[in-house]
């Protein structure tokens, strides 16, 4: 049976899609950890009443980015994950961290990347007056929110918008994707090679 670590900083909403489909499906793998860098993040709790070991390592600990991340990655190598996902895990992540997981670590942004990467994405979407607008699955690489796409889910940027209403509108989608990607990346039906980008759109 395959692990799963998920890192997450907050609430973990994404966190809990995944677990529930994991559960709800009978996934052939488990959530071996779920992971944050705040000990006051709200996921540690839905994780800890799942059954699901949890653990905090705090980036206030570190005089470094690189010593925090070598200290996350010990604790994450501990659980032996053949997947780390990325669930609304707010730190920038060190190219060596990064490299360690090559093809087994996924995010989900609210946008169609390669649009709108970084922070504030609504508003900048509305800003820029798109049509529409979503959230992106990618592997992770070194470059912040350049990794290679691998699932898209899209919804309309409707009259009367704001960053609040279209964001909400997203994150039910992204709820619907993030856990079909993880499950398609475990079953080998999309990889950080694949030709197609992206492969696969919520349904």
């Amino acid at each position: 049976m395959k692990n799963i670590v998920i890192l997450i900083s907050g609430r973990g909403s994404n966190m809990e899609a995944i677990v529930r489909a994991a559960q709800a499906e009978r996934w052939p793998a488990r959530i071996a950890a779920v992971i944050s860098n705040r000990a006051d993040a709200g996921g540690l709790a839905f994780a800890a009443a799942h059954g699901i070991a949890t653990a905090v390592v705090s980036n206030k600990d570190y005089a470094s980015r690189e010593a925090f991340d070598a200290a996350l990655q010990t604790v994450v190598d501990g659980f032996a994950p053949d997947l780390v996902v990325l669930a609304g895990f707010m730190r920038i992540l060190t190219p060596g961290f990064v490299d360690h997981y090559a093809g087994r670590m996924l995010n989900i942004h609210p946008s169609l990347l390669p649009l709108f990467p970084g922070l504030h994405t609504h508003a900048q979407a509305l800003a820029a007056g798109v049509t529409e607008h979503g959230a992106t699955v990618h592997f992770v690489t070194a470059e912040l929110d350049h990794g290679p796409a691998v699932a898209q889910a899209r919804v309309p940027v409707l009259p009367g918008d704001t960053p609040e209403t279209l964001s909400a509108r997203v994150l039910v989608q992204e709820h619907r994707l993030y856990p079909q990607a993880v499950r398609a990346v475990l079953d080998g039906r999309l990889t950080m090679m694949q030709e197609h980008n992206p492969v696969l759109e919520a349904s």
